[in-house]
């Protein structure tokens, strides 16, 4: 594995993951998802999430699966993000008063887009 690669890869698809997350709950589906506090701590929060998993996402592809093509990557990155986002619904559904399965499905969708796209750039960067 290729440090400089999963570092960088793994940084650009975390910014990207926060910009698609900003694109997508905070203007497109703003009315649908909960927003969260505006305060520093918590964009921190939010970014450093966003960063965590690009590192995941780019450890996988450089260390055990090898992904080095947008094409690749985006068809890798929609499938975590199909488990990553059905995990995280099924347990917002037990949960969360209130959620619904309509919500939830909704943003498995978003999260495999999202996904996808932050995974075709990490490939295209590994």
């Amino acid at each position: 594995m290729k440090t400089k690669n999963f570092l960088v890869s793994g940084i650009v698809g975390g910014i990207v993951n926060f910009l698609l997350g900003w694109l997508f709950y905070g203007l497109l589906f703003a009315n649908v998802f909960p927003q969260p506090e505006e305060s520093s701590s918590t964009m921190l929060y939010i970014f450093l999430g966003c960063i965590t998993f690009g590192l995941f996402v780019a450890y996988v592809y450089t260390k055990w699966a090898q992904i080095t093509t947008a094409s690749t990557g985006a068809t890798a990155g929609a499938v975590i993000g199909l488990f990553i986002g059905l995990f995280y619904n099924f347990f917002n559904l037990a949960m969360v008063p209130g959620m619904e399965l309509q919500l939830a499905a909704l943003d498995v969708g978003i999260s495999v887009i999202m996904t996808a796209i932050m995974g075709a750039v990490i490939g295209k960067l590994g």
